[in-house]
This record gives C-alpha cells, sequence and structure tokens, in this order.
C-alpha cells in the first residue's frame, strides 16, 4: 500500500455446496423433532444430549466464533428446559447433557478460531507466492513480429501458485527465442532450478547466435548447482522474423506439436537427447531441428502434465486427435479449448501442473 501498511487479508464467507445446505438443514430439522420427541415421550425420559450436536452443526457454516459459541448457548438453553420438562429424569443425566454442550460449544469455538487463522495465513501464503510467480514468469506479448503468441498455466492443485514449470519468450536479433520446461524435482531447490535456467536463457538467447548453443549454457550452468537431484527437459526455440523454417532443440521434452491446414504432427527431435543438467552424462551435445512454418501455421509447446493426462480408466488424454478438431487460427481460442478439454477429459483436476504457450505465424 501506499503508506507502507500491510494490507489486511480478507476472506470471503465460506461458501457451502447444496448439499452440505441439505445436510445442515436436515440436521437442524432432527434436532428440532428429537425435542419435540423428548417432550411427547413424557417425564421420565430425555433426548437432551443430541444437542451436542448444535454447535457442531453451527461451527460448519462460519468462520466467526460467536456463532457456535451462540449455537451452544441455545443448546444450554434447551438442556434447562427439558430438565424441567423430564423431572422423571436423574439429575446427573441433566448436567452431563449441559457438560457435554458446554464442552462441545467450546471445542467448537476453538476449532472456528484455529480454521480461521489457518486460512488467514494460507492466504497470505498463496499473495507472496503470485506475486513470486508472477516474477518468475514474466507476461509474454501477445504479438512479436509476425508472431501471437498465447500462454495458459494450469496448476495440478488450487492452493498451487508455483509449480515446476516455466516459460519465457524473447525478442532478439536472431529472431524470437522461446523457452519451454519442467524442474524435475520439488521444494525451494526446484524454484531455484527454474530461477537459474530463465536467468541464463535471457541472456544466451540473445547472446548466442546458434540455438543449441544456447542449450549447451542451460545445461552447464544447471549442472554446475552441484550433486541436487533437480533437472529440466526444456523444448528451446527460434522462430525467425523472415523465413519459413523455425529451429527447435528438444532436451528430452515432449515434442512440440505443428498445426498445419487443419491437421496436428508431433515434431520429433532428430537424434535423443537428455534433459538440462545431464549432457555430461551421457554425452554428446544437442542439435537442432528446422521446421516449416508458413504463413497460418501454429506451434504448440506444452509439458507433460497436459501429455500425461488420464482419464477414469488411466488412458492418456490423446493431443494429437484432439487438436486435429479444434480452432487453428486464434492461439488464444486454441488454449481456452484445450484446457477446457483436457479437464473434462479427466473429470476434474490434473494430476500434474501444465504450462502451454502457443504461437501462430500471421504474416
Amino acid at each position: 500500500m501506499a503508506d507502507g501498511r500491510a494490507q489486511e487479508t480478507r476472506l470471503p464467507p465460506p461458501r457451502l455446496s447444496p448439499r452440505a445446505r441439505r445436510f445442515v438443514v436436515g440436521a437442524y430439522l432432527l434436532i428440532a423433532a428429537v425435542v419435540v420427541l423428548d417432550l411427547a415421550t413424557g417425564p421420565r425420559s430425555t433426548f437432551s444430549p443430541i444437542l451436542a450436536a448444535v454447535p457442531v452443526l453451527a461451527a460448519i457454516a462460519t468462520r466467526k466464533a460467536r456463532v457456535p459459541l451462540l449455537a451452544g448457548l441455545a443448546g444450554l438453553i434447551c438442556v434447562g428446559l427439558l430438565s424441567l420438562a423430564n423431572q422423571g429424569v436423574p439429575a446427573i443425566v441433566h448436567a452431563t447433557s449441559a457438560v457435554t454442550v458446554l464442552a462441545v460449544t467450546f471445542t467448537s469455538t476453538a476449532t472456528v478460531i484455529l480454521v480461521a487463522a489457518r486460512e488467514r495465513e494460507l492466504a497470505q501464503v498463496r499473495s507472496v507466492a503470485e506475486t513470486a510467480q508472477k516474477a518468475l514468469l514474466r507476461a509474454v506479448p501477445r504479438r512479436i513480429g509476425p508472431f501471437r503468441i498465447a500462454v495458459r498455466y494450469l496448476a495440478a492443485a488450487a492452493e498451487a501458485r508455483i509449480g515446476g514449470d516455466l516459460y519465457e519468450v524473447l525478442p532478439t536479433e536472431h529472431g524470437t527465442r522461446l523457452l519451454l520446461g519442467d524442474v524435475r524435482g520439488k521444494g525451494l531447490a526446484a524454484v531455484e532450478a527454474a530461477v537459474d535456467v530463465l536467468g541464463v536463457f535471457r541472456d544466451a538467447a540473445r547472446a548466442e547466435p546458434d540455438l543449441a548453443a544456447v542449450a549447451d549454457r542451460l545445461d552447464a550452468a544447471l549442472a554446475l548447482r552441484g550433486a541436487g537431484e533437480e533437472f529440466v527437459t526444456a523444448v528451446l526455440a527460434t522462430l525467425p522474423d523472415d523465413g519459413d523454417s523455425a529451429v527447435v532443440v528438444n532436451c528430452g521434452h515432449p515434442p512440440p506439436m505443428l498445426l498445419h491446414a487443419g491437421s496436428a504432427a508431433e515434431v520429433e527431435p532428430p537424434s535423443f537427447a537428455p534433459p538440462l543438467a545431464l549432457l555430461a552424462m551421457v554425452g554428446g551435445g544437442y542439435t537442432a531441428r528446422p521446421v516449416p512454418l508458413t504463413r497460418g501455421d501454429l506451434l504448440l509447446f506444452y509439458t507433460d502434465g497436459l501429455s500425461e493426462a488420464r482419464d477414469a480408466e488411466s488412458r492418456f488424454y490423446p493431443l494429437a486427435e484432439r487438436l486435429t478438431g479444434m480452432p487453428q487460427d486464434d492461439p488464444d481460442a486454441l488454449l481456452d479449448r484445450l484446457v477446457e478439454d483436457v479437464r473434462h477429459y479427466v473429470h476434474g483436476g490434473l494430476d500434474d501442473d501444465a504450462a502451454l504457450v502457443a504461437v501462430r505465424r500471421e504474416l
């Protein structure tokens, strides 16, 4: 904020699903029916212990401590009234009911307080993570030279703001340079690896005329990190401002898809190449492949969170088959359709993060 004070994180009111609302309403109706039954069965029996459920039910739908407290107070009042109506029931039974309602009230109230505090903390962490995500993955221009570009990032979990997928698109004197990768690792070490890859790429993409040399520099930088478990599968591309051929270097990553004249085909590398940080273990080097890219063609880069998405029968998402029937004249429309389709295919959330970059040549 402008005055330097931290902005308070405000949580939206909890939202219950229709099924949860029906459950809560039905439970309250059941309690009311039990109270009526208690009065109808005469002074020698009581159902007052069930009133301990009142503060629990009240706590389900709120993050305000006073709600279960008031509900517990109402329960205690009902216990007192029922004790007057059921003189034939031993006093110890009524006392036990009152103590039970009181204990459950305090427990439910404490639970609401703890959950609310936890949600505030989580909201703050999400805010920090979202800021870090924006700093790590910069906004990609929608248009660079003759190319229209669209990007989508799908988090596997709603709480996740930073995942292991990374991307960058840069205009350089060598053409538009693109990187899309997936860090194999966990925790802060994986985030640090992503930072290193993006930093080296932003420098090397501008300095190196040879795209394979850019990949070599990325591999060397990651290898110097030491004996960690992190490596990065990646695909790099040079998209020329003129000419009809792009250049792609694949570093152990799922091959991009070339959409041309309504068809979709994988851009396979000329030979196997390992992920970044592992080149010294297998020897050899990274090689570039020219890819015809004429006006109207579209290249789709993606991480394996998309290609390895599975349906209820554990079948992989048939990417090439699905792309054939999708719009290819607008990168944004294509990604919107693709995201909707894969979510429908898996019947829920993805098992892994997915980053998508679509580039269409307009001129």
